[in-house]
Order: structure tokens, then C-alpha cells, then sequence
């Protein structure tokens, strides 16, 4: 069974004067995903976000969340939406029970379920032993926990966080990364950050807006076979031999990068036996042999870098 489709956005354009930031803007999250996504600054990521949460109107398009569409009815849509701003909107003079309490009645959950609610938030964040401590007591780490547990209070079908480990220390990252992945299983998860190994870290699929398009949209698998390299990386301490190691099977290419260094390109099989093989038997003395692997930085400064033409129309 296909999983339940949680967001769909169809052709999302925003303008702000005559400056278009978003550009026919299109995807879908299902149940079950982590969605990471990612752009520069001004790429109209933020806009996107403030749109899908119902915080700023599109200017043409269209949003459902849980089936329910945004702007058709945005009391309903908006309640299937969980969300967590770069900075947690929590109260520091309150206790964790305190303020959770206080979100469920934003949240309009009914006072029969708030109590359970708040115990159910608390134990999937981690926070069950720290209810009766002064949030402004916590630490950063306690705090972004806070601020997921409130967006999960009302057992929302989409949840929406923004920049969720900036500042904390390498433990906290780890831990707020595997709640992520956990919430990811029962509800649909949109991650926006600008730290990349966080998304190859947490997210099943990836998205990149530039200049307000989107510009790559792909599951975590089809980035990897993506990033899955087909050139070695080849020094030596003797001078290389660019006839002999094209004479490897396999080999398609050679791409000398001094005398002793060189990307060896191919296709299929791996050739890096064959190639130790011919240096040592050709006494060239092997000092590195390594596959050139992209990375996801890599690819997002390629997809970023370029300026389209008609950007500066646009600004204009």
C-alpha cells in the first residue's frame, strides 16, 4: 500500500512587489519521510516554509496538508501542522509541564487528553525526568527538545522544523538527529537546514531551492548512486606511465594532474586491483589510491553557484 500523501504543493509562486521569490514550486511528502530542505540565503527557502506552515500567503498555488486545503480552510490544515522555528518559542520562567500544558490548550487539544498528551510528548523527546525543572534552567539541547515536544502535542500529521540543532554541542546533535528519524516513522518530517551532513545523517529524500526554484529533488538512494564515484584517485612516487595505465582493462580515461598524480575515469567494475597490481609491478611506489567521491556539498555549490539569467530581471 502507497504511503498516505501528508503535503502536496502545486505550482507555489510568491512575489514580493515585483520580485518573484518562489517560482512554480511543486512536490509531495508522504508518510514515513524526512524531507531535507535546502538553498542559500534569499533562495526563497524561507518563504516556501512560512507558505506550507500558512504563515504567508502564496501568491498562486496550491497547499493541502493531510488532504485538507490551506487556504480553502486554514483552521483545519493548519492543525495537522506541527512546528518548530530556529529559535523554540518557549517561556523561560515556566516549568517543561507548565509550558507544555499551556501549548495544548493553544493547541486546542481537550482537556481530557491534555494530561496524556503532554506525558506522550514528554516521553518521546526524552524530557520525562526534567518536567518539573524551569526551562530556563536546561540546557540548549533540553530547550530544542521543549520545542519539539510542543509541536508534537497535538499528534500533528506534519511536522516542520527549521535549523533544529544549531548551537548545540556534538552529543545534543546526536540525539535531537535520532528523535528526528524516530518522529519520521509515524509522521511526515520537512528539515530545513543549511548543515549537509545533517541531511545525509536524517533524511530519506532531499530538496534544493535556488534563486526560487526548485533545482534537485531526489531520495536519499538516488543521491547516493548520485555521489557513487567512477574515478580513482591515483599517486605515485615515481613519475606515471599515462600509456601503461590506460592499457588496465577497464580504464576509460586518464586525467594527469602532475606527474605523479593522476583520475584514472571509469564505467563499470572497480579497476583499483588492477591498477595496484601495475604500480607495484611496474615499481612506481603507491602513495595514494582512493575513489574521488562527490559529496552532497559538492553537489549543492554546483546547483547554487550558477546565476540564472533573468535573476537579475527578477530583482528588478
Amino acid at each position: 500500500m502507497d504511503a498516505k500523501i501528508l503535503i502536496s504543493v502545486e505550482h507555489l509562486y510568491r512575489y514580493y512587489g515585483h520580485y518573484l521569490a518562489v517560482e512554480a514550486i511543486s512536490f509531495e511528502l508522504k508518510q514515513g519521510e524526512v524531507l531535507g530542505l535546502l538553498g542559500p540565503n534569499g533562495a526563497g527557502k524561507s518563504s516556501t516554509m512560512q507558505m506550507i506552515s500558512g504563515n504567508l500567503a502564496p501568491s498562486a498555488g496550491r497547499i493541502r496538508i493531510n488532504g485538507i486545503d490551506l487556504l480553502d480552510d486554514p483552521k483545519r490544515a493548519k492543525a495537522e501542522i506541527g512546528y518548530l522555528p530556529e529559535q523554540p518559542p518557549v517561556y523561560r520562567d515556566l516549568t517543561v509541564d507548565e509550558y507544555l500544558a499551556y501549548c495544548a490548550r493553544l493547541h486546542r487539544v481537550s482537556k481530557a487528553r491534555r494530561g496524556p498528551a503532554v506525558r506522550h510528548a514528554k516521553q518521546r523527546c526524552g524530557l520525562a525526568s526534567v518536567g518539573r525543572r524551569l526551562i530556563g534552567n536546561l540546557s540548549k539541547g533540553f530547550q530544542q527538545r521543549v520545542g519539539i515536544a510542543q509541536a508534537i502535542l497535538h499528534n500533528p500529521a506534519v511536522v516542520i522544523l527549521d535549523e533544529p540543532t544549531v548551537g548545540l554541542d556534538p552529543n545534543q546533535i546526536r540525539d535531537i538527529r535520532s528523535l528526528i528519524r524516530e518522529l519520521g516513522e509515524s509522521h511526515g518530517i520537512i528539515l530545513s537546514t543549511h548543515i549537509l551532513p545533517e541531511v545525509q545523517a536524517t533524511c530519506t529524500r532531499v530538496q534544493i531551492i535556488h534563486q526560487g526554484r526548485l533545482v534537485f529533488a531526489q531520495t536519499m538512494q538516488e543521491l547516493e548512486r548520485r555521489l557513487t564515484s567512477h574515478v580513482l584517485l591515483l599517486e605515485t612516487r615515481q613519475p606515471l606511465d599515462a600509456a601503461g595505465l590506460g592499457a588496465i582493462p577497464g580504464i576509460d580515461n586518464i586525467e594527469l594532474l602532475g606527474a605523479r598524480r593522476g583520475r584514472l575515469h571509469f564505467t563499470d567494475n572497480n579497476p583499483a586491483d588492477a591498477v595496484a597490481a601495475y604500480v607495484a609491478n611496474a615499481g612506481l611506489g603507491l602513495v595514494e589510491l582512493a575513489l574521488d567521491r562527490q559529496t552532497l556539498e559538492q553537489v549543492f555549490v554546483e546547483l547554487t553557484c550558477s546565476d540564472r539569467p533573468e535573476a537579475a530581471e527578477d530583482a528588478a
